[in-house]
């Protein structure tokens, strides 16, 4: 008897995205903060240890965990083989055209020999809310005698004060990598649902090129 394949999404414990904000299936939350990157090389040995004396400070002051990762990914070169084609159309002097396409053939050479990669850096800042199993069947009787409409309206509520605690984590994780001297931005709905298509797609490059 052939085994009946399970959809992608059944090993995923993502229920949904919204607002930036990640919801598992379990009802636990999760944000996605995406860093910079840091040339310790570039820096002198004083600069190298301060640096890294902060960011083990900034580690030990948390009294949440958080989960470091790190996404390496082919460089896409096909937007910028796009302006460059798009450049050369318009140019009016040959011998700059004719450049402008050598160069391209250049970049288009080195690139298929050469795996150039790029890498971002996420921090992952988890909520999780504890709830007693008598908290659950008291909110079973609550929800039962409530209206769809009502209990829609009370999972919201739930789900804004869970979001308020998640942001003020957010917040804190921003403000310590600021003092170690590393931006940070946390990723909208868009951004963290293309964090997850690449991860799971890992053999295909980056989405498809938006002709202007």
């Amino acid at each position: 008897m052939a085994l009946k394949a399970k959809a992608t999404q059944e090993f995923i414990p993502i229920k949904e995205v919204r607002d930036g904000i990640i919801t598992l299936k379990d009802g636990d939350l999760r944000a996605i903060v995406l860093a910079n990157s840091i040339n310790l090389s570039l820096k002198s040995a004083d600069e190298q240890q301060a640096i890294i004396l902060q960011f083990q400070n900034f580690l030990n002051t948390l009294d949440f965990p958080i989960q470091i990762s790190v996404q390496s990914r082919r460089l896409d070169i096909r937007p910028y083989l796009l302006l460059l084609e798009n450049r050369m159309k318009v140019q009016n002097e040959p011998l700059l055209k004719l450049q402008t396409k050598e160069y391209m053939d250049f970049i288009k050479n080195f690139t298929d020999s050469v795996s150039i990669m790029t890498k971002n850096f996420f921090v992952v800042v988890p909520y999780t809310h504890t709830v007693l199993k008598s908290d659950i069947g008291i909110m079973d009787k609550i929800f039962s005698r409530k209206n769809k409409e009502e209990e829609r309206a009370a999972r919201q509520v739930a789900f804004e004060e869970k979001r308020s605690q998640l942001e003020e984590r957010v917040a804190v994780i921003r403000q310590g990598l600021e003092r170690c001297g590393i931006k940070s931005v946390q990723l909208d709905s868009d951004a963290v649902v293309e964090v997850f298509y690449k991860v799971f797609n890992p053999g295909e490059i980056e989405g498809k090129i938006k002709l202007e």
